[in-house]
């Protein structure tokens, strides 16, 4: 039995090649409520967004889920913010593990409430810089961290050889300004699904 929460937009939640169950089904919607509440009071997420969370954060959030494969184990989420993707894809792939990347306090904080609330075993939040990190993992995502350059710079040096970063691009990314010695695929939403506006997931590795 699916939530009722969620409504119509688990189409396109099934056009990502996702299957939830309604465990990871209610821990979305109690992560939106959170955001909600919380986050944008907080001025961590645009007022404007409040009514629509769940597509234009969650489920393109979810997006990256769909990229993860069974040999990855670790990943950080780069400049979490409000949680997005990192969270999403937490309870979406429950066999990897997550860290929420976060410098700024507040915000760490608010990570915190939200890894408590769902409980939500394989994340944590670390409330560092970037650049401190040294762990290697298998997967790093960005989205709104930086630009694709200065994302890649930041996530090549605590890649495992065969890691890779997952790079939230927008409507208007030009692959000329991917760096050199990358190589990328691009993966567009598809078309058919609620999020066919959004920018293409730029999958980067090491040539």
């Amino acid at each position: 039995m699916k939530h009722e929460g969620w409504g119509w937009r688990s189409a396109a939640v099934e056009a990502l090649g996702l299957d939830l169950s309604d465990d990871q089904i209610a821990r979305l919607e109690a992560f939106e409520l959170l955001v909600r509440d919380r986050a944008i009071p907080l001025g961590m997420v645009a007022g404007a967004d409040r009514d629509r969370l769940r597509e234009r954060h969650i489920q393109d959030s979810l997006r990256a889920a769909a990229e993860i494969t069974n040999a990855d184990r670790r990943a950080y989420d780069l400049g979490s913010g409000a949680g997005f993707p990192g969270v999403a894809v937490a309870v979406a792939c429950p066999s990897l593990g997550v860290t929420l990347v976060e410098s700024r306090r507040p915000r760490a904080a608010f990570l915190q409430l939200v890894l408590d609330r769902l409980e939500l075993q394989n994340a944590a939040v670390s409330n560092v810089r970037v650049e401190t990190l040294s762990e290697p993992v298998d997967v790093c995502f960005s989205r709104a961290f930086a630009r694709v350059g200065v994302a890649w710079q930041a996530a090549e040096r605590i890649l495992l050889p065969h890691g890779r970063l997952i790079y939230f691009a927008g409507e208007r990314f030009d692959p000329s300004d991917l760096p050199e010695g990358v190589a990328a695929t691009l993966v567009r939403a598809d078309l058919t699904s609620a999020l066919a506006r959004a920018g293409p997931l730029v999958i980067m590795s090491r040539q």
